[in-house]
């Protein structure tokens, strides 16, 4: 809560209010659709549901010490948090299913996780053996 350390700033922080809260609207319309899209094609493609629990969790509002405007921020900071780490990773086991190819090397570009075991960008051979061999057999 590094905003409470600079009071001097309360005018700016009061004036991004619409912006960040109206950031909610497009989180709920996005939650809606992921689920939707993440109940429906997981089980056509028979891929293991993502557990949501694991990403968005809303707890903070409990404390005591904080005060009901903290509280409301906390919670729209663990939910907005947790739907987009739980988009990542129904977005990650889809792009598994659809599209095992790294992307080319580049420096610049902070590689997600689940991509470690793809198949190598321009690297045919690699695409074949991870992807192709069941057709072979």
């Amino acid at each position: 809560m590094n905003f409470k350390k600079y009071p001097q700033r309360e005018l700016g922080h009061i004036l991004s209010i619409p912006f960040i809260w109206g950031m909610l609207f497009f989180f709920i319309a996005f939650d809606v659709a992921l689920e939707i899209y993440h109940q429906i094609c997981f089980r056509l493609y028979k891929i293991p549901l993502v557990n949501r629990k694991k990403y968005v969790k809303i707890d903070r509002h409990k404390l005591k010490y904080l005060s009901f405007l903290d509280k409301m921020r906390c919670v729209y900071c663990g939910y907005g948090n947790g739907i987009l780490a739980y988009a990542v990773k129904v977005t990650g086991e889809t792009e598994k299913y659809w599209c095992g190819i790294k992307h080319e090397k580049d420096k610049n570009f902070a590689e997600p996780k689940h991509q470690k075991n793809f198949a190598e960008f321009g690297d045919n051979a690699d695409f074949e053996q991870k992807y192709l061999k069941e057709k072979n057999d």
